[in-house]
């Protein structure tokens, strides 16, 4: 049974009141109408009435002939049977019509409240989750609870606004003050590498320098991926999963990992680049983790019977404990060495990353340790318009 709304309850509760005020007030109408009930001073009819010396003989009615005291008797009980049948009608009757108007002022009481409900809706729909932050609910009205409600709700927005500007603002400077120091580094190193023949140790300095520094652009650029995708996406297009794992892994150089491939149609819609960018990230978390002699890869796409395109990458390797596979997806955190054997050259990013995409193009992502070692992960897109 579901649960009633607030109008409803409202309704219920002032219907109600009015029900018992009505019975009360005819109860007690009732119990003091009733105690004006006139008394029998007659005798019972065929006997003999009681005479003095001076009073005057009275003669008694014939049998079966009703005295004028019983018939007043009777039509009081006849006048109170009715009293009480039409009060309880009457106060049924102005129940219903309570309950109808209790109806109508709390859907009246309660419109600002669905205006709230609305605004909050809306926001929370918007295509980008820092869009719509501008609206407002502006509620008019008498300073009471509800007013102070929306103009708390109006305070909150304001500041999740500023707090998104200031994320974007962040985020776009990053993005400049931190990729010009790491370019004008490479930039040095490689000339300094290239000029001349320089010493031996000078060499490996700054080979060492130069792929330090290439991994920090890489983490740079892991990052602000990252922010980037964990916002909702504005512009979608027509894509099939099937073509991008096919160009991903066609461009991949697995060594000695046999790379399997199971590619049937799997249509969705998205960002193409960053969807690129998911599959990629599964395969490479696949053969990074892959360390046995003889695993494999596993790379499906395929469409659910409710047109969902999904993704899913299998692979060999290390045991992964099933209580860590939630904490796989959080950034910077990989297995650790005690359990692959040797440290990754990965950030501990590339899942996070899969799944802000995988999020932002409305999908779900979950992961699931193999019996014997390695990962499944499958990724679940909204089938395609």
């Amino acid at each position: 049974m579901s649960r009633l709304t607030i109008r409803a309850r409202l309704t219920l509760v002032y219907g109600t009141l009015v029900l018992l005020a009505g019975l009360l007030m005819l109860a007690v109408t009732f119990a003091l109408v009733s105690q004006g009930e006139p008394h029998n001073s007659v005798t019972t009819v065929g006997s003999e009435p009681r005479t003095s010396a001076t009073a005057a003989p009275n003669p008694s009615p014939p049998d079966g002939v009703p005295t004028f005291t019983q018939e007043s008797g009777n039509l009081w009980h006849d006048v109170l049977g009715t009293l009480l049948t039409r009060g309880v009608i009457a106060v049924l009757v102005v129940g219903a019509i309570a309950a109808g108007f209790s109806w109508l002022l709390a859907g009246r009481l309660l419109q600002p409240l669905h205006r709230v409900t609305e605004t909050a809706r809306r926001i929370a729909q918007a295509p980008v989750a820092d869009r719509g932050l501008h609206e407002r609910i502006a509620l008019t009205g008498p300073h009471d609870e509800i007013k102070e409600l929306a103009d708390t709700f109006d305070v909150m927005l304001a500041r999740l606004d500023r707090a998104f500007a200031g994320q974007r603002t962040f985020i776009a400077n990053a993005s400049h003050e931190l990729r010009t120091p790491l370019t004008v580094n490479r930039s040095v190193l490689e000339v300094a590498l290239h000029r001349g023949d320089p010493d031996p140790r000078l060499r490996q300095l700054g080979e060492t320098l130069l792929e330090m520094n290439t991994r920090q652009e890489r983490l740079l650029d892991a990052l602000l991926l990252l922010a980037r995708s964990e916002r909702e996406l504005t512009k979608r297009s027509y894509v099939d999963l099937a073509d991008v794992a096919e160009h991903v892994t066609e461009q991949l150089d697995v060594g000695a990992i046999e790379l399997r491939t199971e590619l049937a149609e799997a249509p969705t819609s998205g960002n193409p680049a960053l969807l690129e960018r998911l599959v990629q990230n599964l395969v490479d978390n696949a053969l990074s983790y892959n360390v046995r002699e003889g695993g494999f890869v596993l790379v499906a796409t395929s469409t659910r019977a409710d047109g969902s395109a999904v993704l899913q990458v299998v692979n060999t390797g290390p045991v992964v404990p099933r209580y860590e596979v939630a904490d796989l997806f959080e950034p910077f955190h990989r297995l650790g060495a005690d359990r692959t054997g040797a440290t990754p050259a990965g950030l501990g990013l590339g899942l996070s990353i899969v799944q802000a995409v995988t999020h932002a193009h409305g999908g779900t992502v979950a992961a699931e340790p193999r019996e014997g070692g390695g990962l499944t992960v499958a990724v679940v897109l909204p089938a395609a318009p």
